[in-house]
């Protein structure tokens, strides 16, 4: 089978110069020839070739015009161009360099420089080119690995999160509310695609640390003694004990929400009792969407609130518990909210 020849492309105004430069070439490479500059460009543009021999000197459009252009584009940008030339002062040599051209050929040209000029930078394009090819397939593997690896941590967290409704029925129902609510503050903060799919698996696990709570505490219709309330916040802890210490973005935003999503904005929260932006933005958002599914929903200890009731609170709480701002975020977009609660029960 035939190996492919390499395109040059010739662009000089003077028959007699492409001629030399045609019989230095010919045997070797497939051979486009232009003999001005504006066709020397659009010869570059429609035929990519892997090299163009360009002069400097010609009517309309000067090489360097035609330079400047080519490596104003992106389709011709990364073809290496040769300048060849009468022009052999300092400052033609820089301005040729400066423009992007990767060698210099002073006229008359010497067939055998020219080869091996030539040679040389298809040889350079071609491992570029060699190089490129597998920068991408590495990435593309690294890709495919790491979508490999987020579908089993998204695989272990849903079937966490099952282990929890197993525990306590209302779960479910709650943590599927209270992951689109967040979704729906996180949108209209800023975050991208990706982010939000994280937000939305990180949040479903605020609670997992329940599983780590007696079933007595959990379904008490009554109020918690002392005792039982600070059992019941050891959760926090406990949740952000079982997703601690994995690499991974998934389980590093988890493990923030299931130890933060009780923290208050004025510092009253636990377990640490963070205050501000010392609560990270995730679990503040979190602890807001708690607070309002755990008030507009039936509970062992309590009946439902309705939305507007529970809507009043969060805005009450403003600067107290829940950051201005997120509460800012819920009450402009308590429509969506809204539209989750009715869907999901």
């Amino acid at each position: 089978m035939k190996t492919q020849r390499n395109t040059v492309l010739l662009v000089d105004d003077t028959p007699a110069n492409s001629k030399i430069l045609v019989g230095a070439l010919r045997e070797n490479y497939r051979l486009i020839v232009a003999t001005n500059g504006l066709d020397g460009l659009r010869a570059a543009i429609e035929k990519k070739p892997d090299l163009i021999l360009l002069d400097v000197m010609m009517p309309d459009m000067d090489g360097y015009e035609v330079c400047k252009r080519l490596k104003s584009r992106t389709e011709t940008g990364d073809i290496p161009v040769i300048f060849v030339t009468a022009l052999d002062g300092e400052q033609d040599e820089t301005l040729g360099f400066f423009l992007g051209a990767v060698d210099f050929i002073v006229k008359p040209v010497n067939p055998v420089i020219v080869k091996a000029r030539v040679q040389t930078h298809i040889a350079l394009r071609m491992a570029q080119r060699e190089l490129q090819h597998h920068r991408d397939e590495l990435e593309e593997m690294v890709l495919d690995r790491t979508r490999d690896l987020r579908e089993t941590q998204i695989e272990i967290t849903n079937r966490l999160v099952q282990a929890a409704e197993y525990h306590d029925h209302e779960t479910s129902r709650h943590i599927t509310r209270m992951a689109h609510y967040c979704v729906i503050l996180g949108r209209a903060h800023g975050m991208g695609e990706s982010e939000l799919d994280l937000f939305f698996h990180a949040s479903a696990m605020h609670d997992i640390g329940k599983l780590g709570i007696s079933d007595a505490i959990l379904h008490k219709k009554g109020t918690l003694t002392p005792d039982e309330f600070d059992e019941m916040k050891r959760h926090t802890f406990i949740g952000a004990d079982l997703l601690y210490g994995v690499d991974s973005e998934l389980m590093n935003m988890a493990h923030l929400i299931a130890l933060t999503h009780h923290e208050k904005w004025d510092g009253t929260g636990f377990p640490l009792g963070l205050r501000g932006e010392e609560i990270p933005f995730a679990g503040r958002v979190a602890a807001l969407c708690d607070v309002f599914d755990a008030l507009s929903s039936k509970r062992p200890y309590k009946a439902a609130w309705p939305l507007g009731e529970a809507k009043k609170v969060i805005a009450e709480q403003k600067g107290i518990h829940f950051d201005p701002y997120v509460v800012e975020l819920f009450l402009d977009n308590f429509s969506g909210i809204e539209e989750v609660f009715k869907r999901v029960q």
